[in-house]
């Protein structure tokens, strides 16, 4: 008897000193995960604020007075927020008429480059024609060789461009230089701004699609435009959308070809960012560099306000676009 009562009193301290080591586990486990958390929101704390800093620093000059920009006790917050600055920039920009513009030769820049690079991408992932590894291998120079290289040639190829006397009725002189139509020819054709990497994704994601969807279409009698059009480009949303956010960002906020081409800066808003100073140190005689950097800020939030309401209407698809399309990693 005695012999029982000792063996259960052994097992129960036993399950005792097993229920202490269970609780000290998870007890060393939540303290582990706690600090894990405390790490990682740290982390994330400190890159958000490396990221955003610049952005809150001109969002906060540009709602900043004059009294505030030389006020050692400002620090975050301006004591004296106005929407001065806002006023004139949208006066000496111009800014909505300019913006409709920008935004329409963007949008039709966008189109354009869906369409065209979106062919080619299911070109190279379906068909099989001569010289189809060197043609793609061509598409990666594109990607990795620097705009700046070309500059050059591409000047001296639109500045005398003229077939059948096109150039002169379209700009009313020899060649194309000062008009957007170098835009629109290279899109067309193709090789305009950061193309080669919009027909890298499509042909990624082109490449991850069942044949069988296509051998269906066929066996219902469907053509190869037909298939194209109405089922395969239909399923390449997500990369269509992650090209359409890549290009309307980039071209929007392009000013390598704009300067190059000489477009006009009422047509590319960005353009006139550059000259925003000049023109407020010229037409208002502003001649303080610090307050006209506070118009510049102003400047700057205006011109990047569309392209931020795009993203964030979009992001959702446009992160799902991403992971699908075979560019992360």
């Amino acid at each position: 008897m005695q012999k029982e009562l000792s063996v259960k009193t052994y097992m129960a301290k036993a399950r005792a000193i097993l229920q202490d080591q269970d609780q000290t586990k998870s007890f060393l486990n939540n303290v582990k995960n706690f600090l894990m958390n405390i790490m990682r929101a740290l982390i994330l704390i400190g890159v958000g604020y490396v990221i955003l800093s610049p952005v809150i620093g001109i969002v906060v000059n540009s709602i900043s007075s004059t009294k505030d920009a030389y006020n050692p006790m400002v620090f975050v917050l301006p004591q004296y927020p106005t929407l001065e600055k806002y006023a004139l920039v949208l006066l000496r920009m111009d800014y909505f008429p300019t913006m409709a513009r920008d935004l329409v030769y963007t949008l039709t820049l966008t189109l354009i480059q869906l369409l065209v690079c979106s062919m080619v991408g299911y070109g190279f992932a379906r068909f099989d024609f001569p010289l189809k590894k060197l043609l793609f291998g061509c598409v990666v120079i594109m990607i990795v060789i620097p705009s700046h290289t070309i500059m050059l040639p591409l000047y001296m190829t639109f500045r005398n461009f003229d077939p059948f006397g096109l150039a002169t009725v379209l700009t009313g002189s020899p060649g194309l230089m000062g008009s957007i139509w170098p835009m629109y020819a290279m899109t067309i054709l193709g090789t305009g701004v950061r193309s080669g990497l919009y027909i890298y994704i499509f042909n990624q994601f082109f490449r991850g699609l069942p044949k069988e969807i296509e051998e269906a279409a066929l066996v219902d009698g469907c053509g190869v435009w037909y298939t194209y059009f109405r089922i395969m480009l239909v399923n390449a949303m997500p990369a269509v959308i992650t090209v359409a956010v890549f290009s309307m960002v980039w071209q929007f906020n392009d000013t390598f070809y704009a300067k190059l081409f000489l477009i006009n800066e009422n047509v590319v808003i960005s353009k006139k960012i550059s000259v925003l100073q000049a023109t407020i140190a010229n037409n208002d005689k502003i001649l303080d560099v610090t307050i006209q950097e506070l118009y510049l800020d102003a400047g700057i939030i205006l011109v990047l306000l569309p392209i931020v309401v795009i993203y964030l209407l979009l992001q959702k698809n446009f992160i799902e676009g991403v992971e699908r399309s075979g560019i992360v990693g």
